[in-house]
Order: structure tokens, then sequence, then C-alpha cells
């Protein structure tokens, strides 16, 4: 019982144990198909503790056995309690978590781990092929990068991509300032007064990247509307002030392909491309002119215009997966749809080169080169499920939802979008594919 998984990565060794030593190695890790998030993360791996939340507010223990640490080439954790809460995990017995790592002759890295529990192999399979595979590219992105590092202001950091973010920019040696919306509770929070920011907001950054903004998802309502202008125009231009008064050298905020309008046809939309029509639209280019603060105190300034976010945590694919699992998912209409997206990992890859390289400015498609039809879409989730794709949800399923503003411009919009300074750039793409995509995603690689 239990598992022994191992590969090679082409980075050496100290490089490969030093990544999982620092702050979000842990959330990088952790498989986003799995019920479970990070409560605390190890302070030391030669004798500290992790906490993992688990449903109905239960904790996984990892406690960090010194006799089995030997850096760089070894550390163990093994299930441990800490409380009421973490006793329940330990029905399963023993389970000992053994991380390797040696020198492999062309100076890369083969890590082997070997997990000793009552757990067949086949049920873990999945979690050490995704943890081998974050590993792999994480590190290639951070080599692609150079030795520079940034110390990084961040919003909407306790979203579903400022957490990843967040992680991503730690584990690869960047130090990470939450702005937070409520007072500084722990150390690397500054509190973010959005009417008002402090002058010294951003004293001692390099980079700003500026996720806040309140979900776009929902019935199109006055409130909703306003909701979501208010959350984007205000907060962003009196930040880019700030970033204007001070040593920031580069202002990235997020910004979205409803940019180009909700009915796009068949035309092929990159940045060049002119504003569309829509409710969106209008929102979208509010937003990245209230940048222009920024812009004008000779900051780099890039607009991230980010395409639907696949992602078994969050967004649309949190919502299609038990319906499609379930075998009760199909196509939107008539599919024709061109939907255009982007996996949570190569956003996060977007966002780094936004922050490290100079030749990006101004508005990017955060969207993978290979956008496809709603029916080819459903066809690959499904497939991916091993589930058919046989009912067609009609039309008039999303107006009940969303209203009729809404079902056109989030559920039926169609818009065939390309990367084309990202592509101009040689950026590399972790997932390209989205079947490959959404098995990463959802643990059936």
């Amino acid at each position: 019982m239990g598992i022994e998984h191992q590969s090679v990565v082409d980075h050496p060794l100290a490089e490969v144990f030093d990544w999982h030593t620092r702050p979000g190695a842990m959330t990088r890790l952790i498989p986003p198909w799995q019920p479970m998030k990070v409560i605390s993360e190890t302070a030391s791996l030669a004798d500290g503790r992790a906490v993992l939340g688990l449903p109905g507010g239960l904790r996984w223990v990892a406690q960090h056995d010194p006799a089995g640490f030997n850096p760089p080439h070894r550390f163990v954790d093994v299930l441990s309690h800490d409380g009421l809460a973490s006793w329940p995990p330990r029905i399963i017995g023993r389970w000992r978590h053994t991380h390797e790592f040696s020198s492999t002759a062309d100076g890369g890295t083969l890590v082997r781990d070997r997990v000793e529990a009552p757990v067949p192999a086949a049920a873990l399979r999945s979690t050490f092929v995704y943890r081998h595979r974050q590993l792999a590219d994480d590190l290639a992105a951070h080599r692609d990068a150079g030795d520079a590092r940034f110390v990084v202001a961040l919003t909407g950091a306790s979203g579903l991509v400022g957490t990843a973010l967040a992680a991503f920019l730690s584990t690869g040696g960047h130090r990470v300032i939450r702005l937070v919306r409520c007072p500084a509770g722990i150390d690397g929070e500054r509190e973010w007064d959005t009417e008002n920011p402090a002058p010294d907001l951003l004293a001692g950054v390099d980079a700003v990247v500026h996720l806040a903004g309140a979900s776009i998802a929902g019935r199109f309502t006055a409130a909703h509307k306003a909701a979501i202008r208010d959350s984007r125009i205000g907060p962003t231009r009196r930040l880019a002030e700030v970033a204007a008064g001070s040593d920031v050298r580069v202002f990235v905020s997020a910004s979205a392909i409803g940019y180009y309008g909700f009915d796009c046809g068949d035309a092929v939309l990159d940045e060049e491309s002119s504003r569309g029509d829509g409710f969106l639209a209008d929102v979208v280019a509010e937003w990245e002119a209230a940048t222009s603060p920024a812009a004008q105190a000779g900051l780099r300034v890039v607009a991230v215009r980010t395409g639907i976010v696949q992602a078994a945590a969050g967004g649309t694919l949190r919502l299609l997966r038990p319906l499609f699992a379930a075998g009760l998912g199909g196509r939107l209409g008539d599919g024709r749809q061109w939907l255009s997206w982007i996996g949570l990992d190569d956003l996060l890859d977007v966002y780094y080169r936004a922050i490290y390289d100079g030749r990006l400015f101004g508005p990017v498609n955060a969207v993978t080169p290979n956008p496809v039809r709603n029916s080819d879409y459903t066809k690959a989730l499904a497939g991916v499920l091993h589930r058919p794709a046989m009912l067609p949800v009609p039309s008039v399923g999303p107006r009940l939802l969303l209203g009729g503003e809404g079902a056109r411009e989030l559920a039926s919009a169609s818009q065939r979008v390309m990367p084309a300074k990202l592509e101009a750039l040689g950026h590399r793409f972790r997932q390209p594919d989205i079947t490959a995509a959404l098995a990463h995603q959802l643990g059936r690689g």
C-alpha cells in the first residue's frame, strides 16, 4: 500500500530543494480537485508543522520529522494531530511521506516521493503526477524570468487567481505584500483604503499587481452592474495615483476580453482590435483608462485582458464539473460560440511575464492560442470526465439565471481572441490544448 513516484526535473538539486522551503510551496502542490486548503504552512522542513483544512472543519496536520531531515536530499512529514478536528483523519492510521532529491549526471534532479500508508497507489497516483508537473513547470517559469527578485504589492490576494499568484511568486523567491481592505493582521500585509489609500502604501514596492474587483458572474441587475463598475474604476485610478508618486516601476492591472464585445462572430481578435459593444466592453475600457495616472508618470503599465479561466477550484469549470460528471452536460445553444480560454497556471505565467519582461506593455490578451467553440469545449470536458455530452442547454436557461443582458454578455458571448503580443515574444504556454488543460485541473492526466 502507499505509493512511490519519481520524475526528473531539469533544474539543479539546490534550486529544487530551496523551492520546497519557501512560502507557497504547499499551496502550489495541492491538487485543485481535492477538497482541501492550506490553513498554515510549516515554518521549517526540519521540525515544523503544516495544517490543511478539510471539509466539515476537519484538519490534516503534517508534522515534519527531524530524524528524516537531510538537506538538500530529504525531508519527511508524518500525520499528526492538534485538537479534536485533527483526530478523524487519523482513522487511516500510519501516513509517512518521504521527499527525496538527488542530482542526475546531466545536472538535473531526481525527485522521488514515497508514501507509506494503508491507501492504494491508484488513489494517490494522480496527486503525485500533478505535484511533479507543477514543480517542473513552476521552476521552468522562474528560470525564464532570470535572477531578478521583486517586491510585489498584490490586491485581490485572497481570490482564486490572487491566492495562486502569491504562492507562485513567493516560491520563486519574490516578496509578496498583500494589500488588504481590513486592518493588516500578519506580516506581509498592508491595509488598503480603496477610497483614500495612504501615500506610503507602496513604499519599497517594485511592482503592483491589481486583481481586486467584484465578481462579474451574476444577474445583471442595476445593483450588480454598479458593483462591477464601482469596485474597479475608482479603486484602480486611486491606486495608480499612489503608484505614480512612488518608486514602483510596473503597474499590472487585471482586465478582460469583454473589451472586444460579446458577439464577435468568427473574427480573429488581437490587441489591436477595436473595442466592442455592451456593458462589459464599456466597463473594461474605463477600467483600463483608470490606470492612466501610472502611465503618465512613466511607469510601465500592463492590462491583462483575461479569457475564461480554467480552474477546478473556481470559475465556470467549478460550476460545470458536477453537471458533466453526472452526465447532464452539453453544448449551449447551437454550440458555435467561440470560447477564448486560459488555464490558471498559464494565467499566472502571463502576470509574471508582465512583471519582469520590460517588452510587455499596454493591453495583453491572456488567452491560449487555441480558442475553441462551445461544442468542442463541452466534448473535451465530457471526454476528460468519461461522460456523454448529449443534453444541449437551451438558450432560455441562461436567460432565466442571468437575465437577458447577462446571458448575452456571459453565457452566450462569442470571442475568438488570440495572444498576439505573447506569441511575438515566444511565450511558452504550459497547457495550450483544452483537453490537456482540463485533465491537469481535474486529475485525469
